[in-house]
Order: C-alpha cells, then sequence, then structure tokens
C-alpha cells in the first residue's frame, strides 16, 4: 500500500489531496474517508489504496500512520503506573514554588513538560 501525507483537505468541499512519498498526487474525496470521519488534516501521514478514476488517481480508505504508530508505541500499564507516580511525585515538590508564583524553569520545567506530554500521548491513544 502506498504511503504519503494529506497535502490540502477542505472539509467545507468534502475533499482534497494526497501527496505520495514518491511524490505523485491523488485526489481524496470524503466519502472516502473511514466511517465516521469527516476531516483529516493537512500533514497527516497515511497508508491508502489508489483506484484509476475517469478523473485520474482517487484515493481510496485512508488509514493514519500516525494512529498505527500511537497504538504500537503504547506502554505497559506496569511502565505507565511508575510514571504517573513519578510524576506524581515530581509535581508534589513543584508544588510550594507554584503556589508562591515561581514556575519550574529551564531543564526541570523541560524535563516534566516531556513526562506530561508523554502521559498525555498515552491516555489519548
Amino acid at each position: 500500500m502506498p504511503t504519503g501525507h494529506v497535502k490540502f483537505f477542505d472539509n467545507v468541499k468534502g475533499f482534497g489531496f494526497v501527496q505520495s512519498d514518491e511524490g505523485t498526487e491523488a485526489f481524496l474525496h470524503v466519502s472516502n474517508l473511514p466511517d465516521g470521519t469527516t476531516d483529516i488534516k493537512p500533514g497527516t501521514r497515511i497508508e491508502y489504496s489508489i483506484v484509476d478514476s475517469k478523473r485520474g488517481a482517487q484515493v481510496m480508505v485512508p488509514e493514519s500512520l500516525e494512529k498505527k504508530q500511537r497504538a504500537n508505541a503504547r506502554m505497559k500499564n506496569e511502565d505507565l503506573v511508575i510514571l504517573v507516580e513519578g510524576l506524581i511525585s515530581a509535581l508534589d515538590k513543584i508544588r510550594p514554588g507554584i503556589e508562591h508564583g515561581r514556575l519550574p524553569e529551564g531543564a526541570s520545567a523541560e524535563k516534566l513538560a516531556r513526562l506530561l506530554r508523554t502521559l498525555a500521548d498515552q491516555l489519548h491513544s
């Protein structure tokens, strides 16, 4: 199956275009999106099928590669518990400073933000 990214999609008009990793473009109609999907963001990496229609190449049944990657990257429950416990501890340590108007800075702020994003990604996948 070819892979590529959504180059453009207008959810009002119900169509857009996909550019393959090889550089070819194909038409994408809203009716060919997965059930329950009415919009797809430009830049979204997808895997799809192609059919030749009267108007040229048309994308059929696109599937987001980001969703596949997130599902494959899902942490084990034991690891997720360790992450949550570590975050609780880290947040407890910065709470007094925040109560006095001091936010974490530098490397500690970056590390905490990265851990929070990791947890958010795990909860969202």
